[in-house]
Order: structure tokens, then sequence, then C-alpha cells
């Protein structure tokens, strides 16, 4: 099994950045899980369609090998830790290569909203991009110690 994070954006505070090495070193390697920062398109004579598509395409380009494609969206659906746990445990049975989707500051082209398996949100809150990357981490970290009946996740 793989767990890929796609995020359009390379840039990140340190603190952010402290953040998903923190939780993506306490990931088990049987996850394979790796973080892929794509660049952000530039907005210059460009409006955001044009950003958005640009972007999608190197989102889509970096989903090749992936058998189950989530992308976080606005409108997607909300999901508690444990159907995340739920979620991960059927992935490592199945022994899925996931991938899951952050797009950039204007959201996600349409391309890759129907190229995707699900749609997730992440939080009904309006997040920086940066924290939505950490908590994304932060979450598969969350799921696997709930499983694992790790002393982090307490109910």
């Amino acid at each position: 099994m793989k767990i890929k994070l796609i995020a359009v954006g390379k840039k990140m505070p340190d603190w952010i950045q402290t953040g998903i090495n923190h939780y993506q070193k306490q990931l088990p390697a049987a996850l394979n899980f790796s973080l892929i920062a794509l660049e952000a398109q530039k907005r210059k004579g460009k409006n955001i369609n044009q950003i958005k598509d640009l972007e999608g395409e190197l989102i889509i380009k970096a989903t090749k090998d992936s058998s189950l494609i989530i992308a976080f969206d606005e409108h997607g659906q909300q999901h508690t830790t444990k159907k995340i746990a739920q979620n991960l445990n059927d992935w490592q049975q199945n022994g899925q290569n996931v991938c899951l989707i952050i797009g950039g500051a204007d959201g996600l082209s349409d391309a890759v909203k129907a190229h995707v398996n699900q749609l997730w949100a992440l939080s009904n809150l309006t997040l920086p991009h940066s924290m939505a990357r950490l908590l994304a981490v932060e979450q598969i970290y969350r799921a696997h110690s709930l499983l694992t009946n790790h002393p982090y996740h307490r109910e």
C-alpha cells in the first residue's frame, strides 16, 4: 500500500513544515507515505480558471499508479476520525495505492474533480492552504493511532 498526498504549493511556513515532518516521521513505513508538492502557477497574465486548469494537469499527472484518488474540496463529504481510520484499514487490507489531493489557492479544476473517485472536505471552516496540508497529515497519523490503539488518539 502507498499513501501519496499531492499538494499544490511548495513554500510553507517553517512551523507548518515542522508539524508535517513531526507526523510524517511517526507514520509506519508500511503506509509508504509521501508528500508531493507541486509548483503553484504564476498568476500574472492568467485568470483563475487557467490557473486551476494548469495546476489540474500537474495534479492528474501526479496521480498515476493510484488505485483510489480522493480530493479535498469544500463541497466534499466530511468524515469523522473514526471513519478515516476505517478507510485507512480498508486501504491496507486491499493493498490500495491511495492518492489524496489538496489543490491550489483557487481550488480544483473541473477536470480534477471528474478524475477523482471521491471528494472529501477537511472542515466547514475556511483554512489556510498550508494548514489544510498539516491537518491532512495529522489525520492520517491519528487514524493510524486509532487502529493501533496508540494513546495519541483519545476518545
